[in-house]
């Protein structure tokens, strides 16, 4: 389909689930997560950035504001997964628009997990904010076409461990432990899983796309094993295979869904990739290459321009590092 590899035979792993394929690697991505302990009045503005965001509220008061959706106030008990990083304020009341974080108490529970507490007078609001890239994994197109602003709420009667699941969250916030940073990091992704798989199953009107073809039972499959090593040498015949399906039949099935052949999903999927790795991984052109599968480093060059119109050095020297970030806000 593209400059084959070395490899002579696909892959002997056909997955079953596409959406546990893509779901699978969650964790992998990188995360950051803060407990919040403040006092109104309070307020935290947070820019547009792609990553994804989390928010779940032990204890009220507490409002957040998107330009898509207004101010929109929060329970105990709600959560919010803003999966596009889009910009938003949350405060303990609408009226309340200066950033308070400035004098806040923040302490380290884990390599990953911040207590941050701002003392005051008025009522306390508990939280527990986190924020992950997603990065160099299959989950991009998907968050991609997901709404910009999910409340858990909207979504817990579909999924039965959603509720038990934040009733968990609550007391293990409530009630620190020794060991509190791992569970509450671990409970956060599984949280957000089950979110985006909720979503996913809640959109079945949906018949082409990238949602329409991860539930479809052939091509999702072949979807997600090109997401899963998408520096093989795919072709029609093994993509068909995997699928189930005649070549002409996996063919036709995947342009009608996705709107686009197999072979130029995967070329956009490996630049999408290698964009990411040029970028933020410190590997040389060639060595991107030759972890997408191409033969040579002028060949993945030429295919790179052909769908990007620019050349991968000038890529590598100008995109930024992955950003750090702060408190999981």
């Amino acid at each position: 389909m593209l400059d084959r590899s070395s490899q002579p035979t696909p892959p002997n792993y056909a997955p079953m689930d596409a959406l546990n394929e893509v779901l699978q690697d969650f964790r992998l991505s990188g995360v950051n997560y803060s407990r919040c302990e403040l006092r109104h009045p309070w307020s935290v503005a947070i820019p547009q950035q792609p990553l994804l965001r989390l928010h779940f509220v032990s204890k009220g008061p507490c409002w957040i504001y998107t330009e898509v959706q207004g101010w929109q106030e929060l329970h105990d008990g709600d959560v919010v997964l803003l999966p596009q990083g889009i910009a938003h304020r949350m405060a303990s009341a609408p009226d309340v628009a200066d950033d308070s974080l400035a004098g806040a108490h923040v302490t380290a529970l884990g390599s990953n997990v911040s207590d941050v507490v701002r003392e005051g007078t008025g009522a306390t609001s508990i939280l527990f904010c986190g924020s992950m890239t997603l990065g160099v994994c299959a989950l991009n197109p998907l968050v991609a076409l997901m709404p910009p602003v999910i409340k858990g709420c909207d979504v817990v009667g579909n999924d039965p461990i959603v509720g038990p699941l934040l009733a968990a969250l609550t007391a293990e916030i409530a009630r620190p432990q020794m060991g509190s940073a791992t569970i509450l990091s671990r409970m956060a992704d599984l949280l957000a899983a089950q979110l985006i798989r909720c979503t996913v199953n809640c959109e079945k009107a949906s018949t082409k796309g990238w949602l329409a073809a991860i539930r479809d039972p052939h091509i999702g499959r072949a979807l997600a094993a090109m997401h899963r090593n998408p520096g093989y040498s795919w072709t029609l015949a093994n993509l068909a295979g995997l699928a189930g399906q005649s070549r002409s039949i996996f063919a036709q099935r995947f342009s009608s869904v996705l709107g686009e052949g197999a072979a130029r999903y995967l070329a956009g999927l490996r630049m999408q990739l290698a964009r990411e790795l040029l970028g933020q991984s410190g590997l040389s052109v060639a060595e991107v290459a030759t972890r997408l599968g191409y033969a040579s480093e002028a060949s993945f060059a030429r295919a790179f321009k052909r769908i990007t119109n620019v050349s991968p050095g000038i890529v590598r020297r100008t995109l930024p590092g992955r950003m750090d970030m702060d408190l999981g806000l």
